[in-house]
């Protein structure tokens, strides 16, 4: 059977994906912060939200990179070998925030007023983390020799189901995980493993090309 995605290419997505998913950004700070101010159901509503706003994201990538793959190969796989750079360059920053003593990571401002959907939709769409990973992250694992829309599909499910996941989870630890996360010794430790899993994914990515 021929799958539109190499299974090695994308178990190697599936890595670099639960890493990035599971590490503290605005969008697991935002889910952590709305299970504490208005509770799980809001939480869950949030993680929608923000799901919904990465569906978004894959829509415009499905336009977008499709051409850039088909116009100019050789343009693409400059893009992959940046983004094999930036995710060693996540690595190494997880490291250098290990060693260091940091503050606490700014959380998202939480408005009782509106849509826990609506904020998460907002905080999702324009997360940084989320357009170096579109721009970045997400080229190398595209194979120009195979049908773009398709590999983006099995893509989406993957990042969706990992971060919805992985939102719920934050969202519905609220409170508990905050304060562990305020802690150096557990900052430590988890910077430590973060970085070297996407310093490995990096290697992983390279090696593909």
């Amino acid at each position: 059977m021929h799958w539109p995605v190499d299974p090695h290419l994308y178990f190697t997505f599936l890595g670099v994906m639960a890493v990035m998913a599971i590490t503290p950004g605005p969008a697991n700070l935002f889910a952590v912060a709305t299970g504490v101010a208005k509770g799980r159901a809001a939480a869950l509503a949030g993680m929608v939200g923000m799901n919904t706003a990465t569906l978004v994201w894959f829509g415009a990538a499905a336009l977008g990179l499709g051409a850039l793959v088909k116009a100019f190969p050789e343009a693409f796989r400059l893009i992959a070998i940046g983004g094999a750079l930036y995710v060693a360059w996540l690595g190494l920053k997880a490291w250098r925030g290990a060693f260091r003593t940091a503050q606490e990571p700014e959380t998202p401002a939480i408005r009782r007023g509106r849509s826990a959907i609506v904020d998460g939709f907002m905080v999702q769409i324009a997360n940084p983390k989320a357009i170096l990973f579109f721009t970045a992250v997400l080229p190398p694992f595209l194979d120009v020799n195979r049908p773009v829309v398709a590999q983006l599909a099995l893509f989406a499910v993957a990042v969706i189901a990992l971060d919805a996941l992985s939102m719920s989870a934050y969202g519905l630890a609220g409170a508990a995980l905050s304060r562990r996360m305020a802690r150096p010794g557990f900052r430590r430790v988890f910077g430590l493993i973060v970085g070297g899993l996407l310093i490995t994914a990096a290697i992983l990515i390279v090696a593909r090309l």
